[in-house]
């Protein structure tokens, strides 16, 4: 069973339950700390799909494009800003 976290909109106090996936949208109840209404908080999260049926397809950059040495552009930068 997954851990969903909730936030109160009254207060905003966070809080954690264990619910199994099919009671994932029903209503949370109220709040702990002062029985206001609370709703699913939503953070970040990481996911990494792996192995044969998924291809890389989030890189910043592409694996085909060339390399740029930025600690030669800096230098370069300031020389030019030195005059």
């Amino acid at each position: 069973m997954p851990v969903y976290e909730y936030r109160c909109t009254a207060c905003g106090a966070p809080s954690e339950e264990l619910r199994p996936m099919a009671q994932s949208n029903a209503d949370p109840g109220p709040c702990p700390a002062c029985g206001g209404r609370r709703r699913r908080a939503f953070g970040r999260v990481g996911v990494r799909f792996e192995g044969w049926g998924f291809s890389r397809t989030d890189a910043l950059v592409s694996e085909d494009r060339p390399r740029k040495d930025f600690k030669a552009l800096r230098e370069r930068a300031e020389q030019l800003r030195d005059g």
